[in-house]
């Protein structure tokens, strides 16, 4: 699990509480941010006007997608790159037919159908081409979910000014008992309160989550064309190895002797 991610959405929300309940009033305070029709409202609106931009399926994986950010990306760069200079090694040895028995030992899907496109002959432009067109597919999915959860983000405070609109309004036709007023005030910016909610503690969080995932995938994917293409064209092991180290950070980046084989060109 992502701890972050859990501590952020949990905390945000006992900060909330703990903002409401510390007045006067305590726990009887949460009864004033209840209100049934200003939810209906703010998020029953915002969640089907989301739903009028894009189509059912995309929408209900949209929602889905909110479970990502719970969920650490399981890339390993370092370890990757180690991966790759292991795999340069044994095709500047044994040469790249003997890639096949080690693409069967592979986990990563992507990975091992670049090192077969390789393995079957195929044209170095074309191997990049393909890989690249898979990784744009990718990160097109990405962005449609992400997509999903900023027209959410956006959608929210703007039902719940229509929700505090409504509310005034209502308020407006009953102003012969001033005694009313406050509490029809407080009823009808409710859902300005529903709608900030909505967008702030949930949407924007879930959509600059997933972009930061949507970047760690699509830059270990990068890492692996380049090394992939590398060792088809007969590159020095250490010569990736220096060359896939430049994507990483320096802190991040491992040294030639931690890289397995990477001192054996």
């Amino acid at each position: 699990m992502d701890l972050a991610s859990i501590v952020g959405f949990i905390a945000c929300l006992v900060l909330v509480i703990f903002g409401i309940v510390g007045g006067d009033d305590g726990f009887a305070a949460i009864g004033f941010f209840m209100s049934g029709p200003s939810a209906l409202i703010t998020f029953g609106g915002a969640l089907m006007a989301t739903m009028m931009s894009v189509s059912i399926s995309d929408f209900v994986a949209g929602l889905k997608s909110f479970t990502l950010i719970f969920k650490p990306v399981k890339v390993n760069v370092p370890e990757m790159i180690t991966k790759i200079i292991e795999l340069s090694n044994v095709a500047r040895k044994e040469g790249l037919l003997s890639l096949e028995e080690a693409a069967g030992n592979l986990e990563d899907d992507f990975m091992k159908k670049g090192i077969m496109l390789i393995v079957d002959g195929t044209d170095p432009e074309l191997v990049r081409g393909i890989l690249e067109t898979e990784l744009n597919s990718i990160e097109d999915r990405h962005k449609g979910k992400i997509g999903f959860w900023e027209t959410c983000a956006s959608m929210g405070p703007a039902w719940g000014m229509i929700g505090t609109l409504v509310g005034l309004i209502i308020m407006l036709q009953h102003m012969s008992d001033p005694s009313t007023l406050g509490p029809a005030m407080a009823v009808a910016l409710i859902t300005t309160f529903y709608g900030s909610m909505l967008a702030n503690w949930v949407c924007t969080p879930t959509a600059n989550k997933l972009k930061t995932n949507n970047a760690i995938e699509v830059q270990a994917k990068e890492i692996m064309i380049e090394g992939l293409l590398s060792i088809q064209a007969g590159e020095n092991p250490r010569v990736i190895e220096e060359k896939l180290k430049s994507f990483l950070a320096p802190k991040d980046r491992v040294s030639g002797n931690d890289a397995n084989g990477g001192g054996e060109a």
